[in-house]
């Protein structure tokens, strides 16, 4: 799928959860289930929500209950990026498969974490667009952020140019695709020692 259309795929998860703007808002992710598009919206959508989080347990008058569950619930978003980000790969991993050969070199990245890359991005120009658009600001601020949305906008070109480019070197054979998985520890209870512990003794 062109970066194009994953990005357009981006935006409307954005949009979408900016209606009602709240981190408890339900996804309708309006894709086929299971297709590269849902996985796409849903990526997004995960982003997006965590984006908020992030923003949240950042204030400094937060409660620290409050804080201590959004930092779970960050952990768990993490994961769930990861989870999806892996459901990508394994797309792209069944769609260029047979095509390596022996001579063929290897990326230091799979093209899921490529397109994680564009679906934060995109997430950062959307942010960053707001603040251009802010009334209650100076001019500086509005300039300075200008010229930060103008950096995301190329790096967001220059990403997509070397997403293509690195689907069409494994469609040649010049590269062959291989599974990395992030292997997360903290979230398993056999392999963080301070849930095994705990758990263990009680």
């Amino acid at each position: 799928m062109e970066a194009k259309k994953c990005i357009e795929i981006f935006n409307r998860a954005i949009d979408d959860y900016h209606v009602s703007d709240h981190i408890d808002a339900k996804i309708i992710n309006p894709f086929q289930q299971e297709s590269f598009e849902a996985i796409l919206y849903q990526k997004c959508w995960i982003d997006t929500v965590q984006w908020h989080m992030e923003d949240l347990i950042r204030s400094p008058n937060i409660d620290s209950d409050k804080g201590m569950s959004l930092k779970r619930r960050i952990d768990l978003s993490n994961q769930e990026r990861t989870d999806t980000v892996e459901n990508l790969d394994d797309y792209f991993y069944n769609e260029f498969k047979d095509q390596g050969h022996e001579n063929s070199s290897w990326n230091t990245e799979s093209p899921g974490w490529v397109l994680d890359k564009l679906s934060i991005l995109c997430l950062k120009i959307f942010h960053m667009k707001e603040q251009t658009k802010r009334g209650d600001v100076t001019k500086e601020h509005i300039e300075i952020c200008q010229h930060k949305l103008n950096v995301l906008l190329q790096q967001q070109k220059d990403l997509s140019i070397s997403y293509h480019e690195l689907l069409e070197d494994y469609k040649i054979g010049k590269k062959v695709i291989k599974l990395y998985r992030q292997m997360k520890m903290y979230n398993d209870k056999n392999l963080n020692p301070e849930l095994y512990k705990n758990s263990s003794t009680s």
